[in-house]
């Protein structure tokens, strides 16, 4: 894997890493022996809370073991209560690179992909750059639920208090709300700390 990342990408993954208790020895961007060790280590534990606490679909996977290994367990507790939920949740966004982020913040503004706008966040600026939030999609059988229209909106709702479980945070709480979106609770509730904590290593859930 690690010949096909940049140094820019490495280092992210290191952060990640070292945030999660597995570390890397090092915020270098160099993919060296010890990195491997922590990303074995990483992912060796993220197997076992998937032994511990069950499989989804696919995509929501792909997902999952990308995040914090704290929101991995939080993530797979949440699937699993939404299980008796009438419609089918999948997390169809993790972590996301500041480089990502960025280019989802280019979407409908000026110089970026036409379209509406998704984010408001630029990289670094978003819970999902830590590896601690996620969104999820609703399905009525193959049909995909519009959280932003209004006959599917309610759906979005009855969920998050179908299956909250302690330790998150909803989107569709805040001010701007933001249905589909789920989070990590942090003792550090201004993204700049948690940033800055993230991008040294150190804990931040």
């Amino acid at each position: 894997m690690s010949y096909q990342l940049t140094k820019k990408e490495v280092l992210f993954r290191q952060r990640l890493l070292k945030a999660s208790g597995f570390d890397p020895q090092g915020l270098d961007g160099v993919w060296g022996a010890k990195t491997t060790a922590a990303d074995d280590a990483f992912m060796a534990a993220s197997g076992a809370l998937q032994l511990e606490l069950g499989a989804f679909d696919v995509r929501s996977e792909g997902h999952i073991v990308g995040l914090h290994i704290v929101a991995q367990r939080l993530a797979r507790e949440f699937l699993t209560k939404a299980r008796a939920f009438p419609y089918v949740a999948k997390i169809i966004s993790g972590t996301r690179t500041y480089a990502e982020q960025d280019d989802l913040y280019a979407k409908g503004r000026w110089g970026g992909p036409p379209g509406p706008k998704v984010t408001w966040a630029k990289g670094g600026e978003s819970n999902h750059n830590f590896g601690i939030a996620w969104d999820v999609a609703l399905f009525d059988g193959g049909r995909y639920m519009n959280g932003d229209k209004e006959i599917d909106a309610p759906a979005y709702r009855d969920l998050a208090g179908h299956a909250m479980v302690p330790g998150l945070e909803w989107g569709g709480a805040w001010r701007k709300s933001d249905p589909p979106h789920y989070q990590v609770a942090s003792d550090y509730t201004r993204i700049s700390d948690v940033r800055k904590r993230f991008e040294t290593g150190e804990p931040y859930v």
